[in-house]
């Protein structure tokens, strides 16, 4: 087989015959050896040791600052002669790169972000130090308000007002004024009867306008919703009393009830004394009517006897036991047990009364109420607290310092509230109580003789301090 040629020296053959046809390189058109690479370009880099590092940014050529304003910018060419290529090259080996510029981007970018994050941190910062100062004046606002709330409104008229507009009356209202009573207790029978916006109203606008009156003993018909001013013009004219009205008060007795009656729907004295000498006159089995005079007020027709006037009384007495389930065979020691709670303690204790009564009626200790020895020695109405002396050793059937068991019978009259808490005593282990501040009528209930003279203690301490209240 002939043999094939050989594919390499006919290609240097080619080559050297195609190479030696080009004309000779001119002096005025610079070969690529001759002619310096332009700046940033893959050549000038290689000759510069930089080959494999990223492609840098060419510069851009300075215009040249010898034109005038005739000629446009001049250029500078690509190609420069051979003594002006270095300095070129060095150039653009210190020209900056696409990677340096975006680093340089980035920087200024975390740079700005983090400024801008300083700046929000110091907005939220200063924002919830103003909420914390706005919070704590609130806090602050609320916790005075909430302590001196009513003083402050009161002060600065944004409260609301304790007494009624003018021109508001209506309906109607009885009020009645017992022998004795002052401003304090008449404003609060006012107000209780829904005449007086307030509790204190009535008094306070006598003290504030400094009015004197003598207020006289009766019934009196009012409206309600009526002003202290408007009251007072009623109350202070016993001529708008009405006629043939009484009020029996609470814890009265049938000795201080009489004369009141008398006065009030102007039967005479012995008339009515007559008329209570005998209670099985009205079905009571009792030696006394003491505590069967139901404490009321009552209207009677002008010629209404005194018979009548006591069997009112009596009948309401009745309704009173019946509404606290009291059996008939029961009522005399109810109304017994409920007259000395009456005596002895302020409607709010009246349950916790009644059961110191009964756990000491139970163990077989002795009562010793105060109010049964005054009652028995005749100085029940003496105005003072304690108890005399000679009333706490006297030998009478009603006094509980000497007698085991209830008293012989009621020594006052009780009201409901009275007769349903001796009708239902509340649960506890009270063998004692008394009344440390008579003022107000605070009482300290105690288990223990050690925890009561403690409060006698102090009941005595107060005593010292007030020395004409009446100890």
């Amino acid at each position: 087989m002939p043999a094939r040629d050989n594919p390499e020296s006919n290609a240097h053959g080619l080559s050297d015959e195609l190479f030696s046809r080009l004309p000779e390189p001119s002096h005025q058109v610079p070969g690529v050896a001759a002619t310096p690479p332009a700046p940033g370009s893959r050549r000038a880099r290689r000759e510069a040791g930089l080959a494999g590092t990223p492609d840098p940014v060419p510069a851009r050529p300075a215009a040249d600052t010898t034109s005038t304003e005739d000629e446009p910018d001049a250029v500078a060419p690509t190609a420069t002669r051979p003594e002006e290529a270095a300095p070129v090259r060095a150039e653009a080996t210190t020209a900056p790169t696409l990677d340096d510029l975006f680093a340089a981007d980035h920087t200024e970018a975390v740079h700005a972000k983090a400024t801008k994050k300083k700046r929000r941190t110091g907005c939220l910062v200063g924002l919830i130090i103003v909420l914390a100062v706005i919070g704590g004046i609130v806090g602050a606002g609320f916790a005075v308000m909430n302590t001196y709330g009513e003083q402050i409104s009161d002060a600065l008229g944004w409260g609301e007002p304790k007494d009624w507009e003018p021109g508001m009356a209506t309906g109607e209202a009885l009020v009645t004024i017992r022998e004795g009573d002052t401003g304090g207790p008449i404003s609060t029978a006012l107000y209780e009867a829904g005449v007086t916006k307030t509790e204190n109203v009535f008094y306070d606008y006598l003290v504030d306008e400094n009015i004197a009156v003598t207020f006289y003993p009766g019934v009196y018909p009012m409206q309600q919703k009526m002003t202290a001013a408007a009251a007072l013009e009623i109350l202070r004219d016993p001529d708008n009393m009405l006629a043939n009205t009484v009020g029996i008060v609470e814890g009265g007795t049938v000795e201080s009830a009489l004369p009141v009656i008398s006065e009030s729907i102007d039967i005479p004295l012995e008339e009515l004394e007559a008329a209570v000498a005998d209670p099985s006159a009205y079905g009571v089995k009792a030696d006394s009517l003491e505590g069967w005079l139901f404490p009321a007020v009552y209207t009677f027709d002008p010629e209404v006897t005194a018979t009548q006037v006591i069997q009112r009384m009596v009948d309401r007495t009745r309704e009173s036991l019946s509404a606290a389930g009291v059996p008939p065979e029961d009522e005399q020691r109810i109304l017994t047990v409920a007259s000395i709670i009456q005596r002895e303690g302020r409607t709010d204790d009246f349950a916790k009364v009644a059961r110191v009564i009964e756990n000491r009626l139970d163990d077989g200790m002795k009562l010793q109420m105060d109010s049964t020895s005054q009652y028995g020695y005749g100085e029940l109405h003496a105005g003072v607290v304690s108890t005399s002396e000679e009333a706490q050793f006297d030998d009478n059937p009603w006094n509980t310092y000497v007698i085991d068991g209830l008293p012989v019978g009621p020594i006052a009259n009780p009201s409901d509230a009275a007769i349903d808490a001796a009708m239902h005593p509340v649960d506890g282990p009270w063998l004692y109580f008394v009344t440390i501040n008579p003022a107000t009528g605070e009482t300290v209930f105690s288990t223990t003789y050690a925890e009561h003279e403690a409060a006698i203690q102090t009941w005595i301490e107060w005593c010292r301090e007030n020395p004409d209240q009446g100890c």
